[in-house]
């Protein structure tokens, strides 16, 4: 019951001397009566005291008494005046001071009548409310069994309880939207507050208003992955009923969440076929064809994202993360790579990788140890994917050399030959590499000459003779031996610059 119900029981006569706030229109915590002079060790907060005045011996020991309770948080006292034969004005002063409300207990009233008062009123609420919890919950277990969305569901809740409800994840992602968008300074409080709550559920305070959170299932027993309901207004200062109801909310929606997840996990398979397909070099046709059956929009244009998250949790944790952000942008799919990489691939859209960053970044308070590194190719069809790839891949392992928790690094941000090549189409970058290389690696194949091999570390020593013979642990003769070989077999010059960078490339486009 409300502390202004309590006021209003004329069987009681309390008379209110002095309001703090909105105490009235809040629920009566609990109950405890008390003479000790400093009762806050005792307290935990929310608390309405009953004294007697025992306590007070003289005109400071109000002070002390309201100092002590106030600090540790609790909202009222019910003073008696049986004693005193009235409230001491220094007591009235002091509840002043600290913002306490304070009440007068009549002299005829026992402390017990007050206590049985509030616990029969609310052994009535509990079971009034019991009632209509089951109520609700046979009618959301009914709209849940005849189609209803959670979007629907969580709007008729919004309706009951006076304040809109919203699903959100820790990215921002809106699972299911309220009646307007929040704006980023708004999601980015909100989740952040959700992430480093000591427990939940927790408010967060954003300008004038507030919002309260709620977790949504445990996701994978982490808040990164985790669903949280957002209502606005402080659930501190509503009614047990209103507040049931929110719990039976996220009931219904963590089912809803469990259906969602199983589907997206049925589709991986689909996704890891297509991501090897790209990674073997497979006709596009196949890849095209696999990402459609995954959900992805194969004939439209598409960025490639590669992710790695370090020293946080599981692999399955990452892929969640990469999989939720992929879902703010449209239909897109992820999947593990063959280097341990998740590779996600995403519908391009305008200011696409401001989004990703916007919405990678809220992770960062929730980031204990671990690092999330990632790299986000330019906009690709399906028919250079491949290259896309190497692309992202290049610019995660540029994003990972940061130390920032979250760092997400875009292909137009590096500046280097793999970018270049990696625009090419993958049958361009075959013919090339083939052409060039061809005669080589049909030697090697038929004489096991390790040709390409000295090749590779020529280049990479930039050219020295010396120290491509030390790598190789070789005797400088065989070294001029082979590269001269892969001169003749290729018809370029390796002194010269220009041929040396043709077959550089060739040998990046392997």
């Amino acid at each position: 019951m409300l502390l202004a119900e309590l006021l209003d029981a004329p069987e009681l006569g309390l008379r209110l001397l002095h309001s703090a706030g909105r105490v009235l229109d809040r629920p009566i915590g609990r109950l405890v009566t008390t003479d000790l002079l400093e009762p806050g060790r005792y307290l935990n907060g929310g608390e309405v005291v009953l004294t007697g005045l025992v306590w007070r011996r003289r005109a400071a020991d109000s002070e002390v008494f309201v100092a002590s309770m106030a600090g540790r948080g609790a909202t009222t006292i019910l003073a008696g005046k049986a004693l005193l034969g009235e409230v001491p004005a220094d007591l009235l002063e002091a509840c002043h001071r600290h913002e306490v409300t304070l009440v007068e207990v009549p002299i005829e009233i026992a402390f017990a009548d007050v206590t049985e008062y509030v616990a029969a009123a609310g052994s009535a609420e509990t079971g009034a409310r019991l009632s209509a919890s089951l109520v609700r919950q046979r009618q959301l277990l009914s709209s849940i069994a005849a189609g209803r969305s959670l979007d629907e569901l969580a709007a008729r809740i919004s309706t009951e309880i006076g304040h809109d409800c919203r699903v959100l994840t820790p990215t921002g992602r809106h699972v299911v939207p309220g009646p307007g968008e929040l704006d980023d300074a708004t999601l980015d409080a909100v989740t952040r507050r959700f992430l480093t709550a000591d427990r939940t559920p927790a408010v967060a305070t954003v300008g004038d208003g507030s919002y309260s959170l709620f977790p949504v299932g445990s996701g994978l027993g982490n808040r990164l992955t985790a669903w949280v309901l957002v209502i606005e207004g402080d659930h501190t200062e509503w009614s047990g009923d209103h507040v049931e109801a929110v719990h039976e909310l996220c009931a219904i929606a963590s089912l809803d969440r469990a259906r969602r997840d199983e589907g997206r996990r049925a589709l991986r398979p689909l996704v890891a076929d297509a991501l090897a397909l790209v990674e073997s070099g497979a006709p596009h046709a196949e890849v095209s064809a696999r990402l459609r059956q995954a959900g992805s929009h194969a004939e439209r244009p598409m960025v490639v994202a590669v992710t790695e998250l370090r020293d946080d949790g599981p692999s399955e944790v990452a892929l969640s993360l990469l999989e939720d952000v992929a879902l703010t942008v449209g239909p897109a799919v992820v999947a593990p790579g063959r280097d341990g990489l998740l590779v996600g691939f995403l519908p391009s859209t305008p200011g696409l990788p401001e989004q990703l960053r916007l919405a990678f970044g809220r992770l960062a308070p929730g980031l204990h140890r671990g690092r999330l590194a990632v790299g986000i190719s330019g906009e690709t069809m399906v028919d250079a994917l491949a290259g896309a790839l190497e692309e992202a891949r290049f610019a995660q392992r540029a994003a990972g050399a940061g130390r920032a928790p979250v760092s997400v690094v875009t292909s137009d941000e590096v500046a280097s030959h793999v970018l270049l090549l990696a625009t090419l189409p993958d049958d361009v970058r075959r013919t090339y590499s083939h052409r060039v290389l061809g005669p080589v690696l049909e030697h090697d194949r038929r004489t096991h000459a390790d040709l390409l091999t000295t090749l590779q570390e020529f280049l990479a020593c930039s050219g020295s003779w010396a120290r491509t013979a030390e790598s190789l642990h070789l005797h400088v003769n065989t070294v001029r031996y082979r590269i001269e070989r892969v001169e003749q077999l290729t018809g370029r010059d390796l002194s010269t610059l220009e041929d040396r960078v043709d077959v550089f490339l060739a040998l990046k486009s392997l």
